[in-house]
């Protein structure tokens, strides 16, 4: 099994290369196009400002090279900004185009956001502060920590992980896509957001899954074991 991760200077390159490798799949950092081409699966890392990942991306003239490997039908994963990236713009820190991949926009948690009672997703035990309000509690922005998440439907990116399962977060802003079958997962943080996206061989996780143990692994090594679809 090969995934190569797309390193265009910024993300958590290191932190996700380590991931993928813990779960015995080997791994390609590279910024050439040649090496996007001919690989078996891509994954598009993010970390920082939208804007600026975008436009690295296409200082490198790297953005039709990932056009082109996702239309032939290459399992392509993006992570964090990497998964916002996907879609067709973003509001933070101004407007900036996104890849188009997905269509849909990436917006920030209001600032108004409450903790309300029965919510979909909460903080695993013990973390973090907003887990222990009471109902309508001001919510911090960012969001952080361990949360649940809720499972639309099947995927191969799902296998062996139970519905319900905690991931670790960290991000003020979030994807609003303009289809909702394109929602593989959901997570509530005071407004229900995506988790995991999915559209034929497209996925996004907005959660860090080098940081989430065991289920953050099992979705990587779901991903490397995903066929091309042709």
């Amino acid at each position: 099994m090969m995934v190569t991760i797309i390193d265009y200077g910024i993300g958590n390159l290191r932190s996700i290369e380590k991931a993928f490798q813990a779960v015995g799949v080997d791994v390609l950092r590279t910024d050439r196009a040649e090496d996007i081409e001919r690989a078996e699966r891509l994954v598009l890392p993010g970390v920082g400002a939208f804007g600026a990942c975008a436009d690295e991306i296409r200082r490198r003239d790297l953005e039709t090279p990932i056009l082109e490997a996702v239309a032939s039908g290459k399992p392509f994963l993006g992570v964090c900004v990497g998964m916002q990236l996907l879609f067709d713009e973003s509001e933070e820190m101004g407007a900036h185009r996104g890849l188009g991949i997905l269509p849909g926009r990436i917006v920030k948690f209001a600032r108004e956001l409450v903790a309300a009672s029965g919510a979909s997703c909460e903080a695993a035990p013990g973390t973090p502060e907003w887990a222990e309000a009471a109902p309508e509690k001001p919510l911090k922005v960012p969001h952080m920590g361990w949360n649940r998440t809720v499972f639309e439907r099947s995927s191969p990116l799902l296998t062996g992980i139970e519905d319900g399962a905690y991931f670790y977060f960290v991000h003020s802003y979030h994807a609003v896509p303009d289809n909702p079958a394109d929602i593989l997962a959901s997570c509530t943080y005071g407004t229900a957001f995506p988790a995991i996206v999915e559209r034929n061989n497209v996925y996004g996780i907005q959660f860090h899954p080098e940081k989430s143990q065991q289920a953050g692994l099992d979705i990587l090594k779901n991903f490397s074991m995903i066929p091309a679809k042709t």
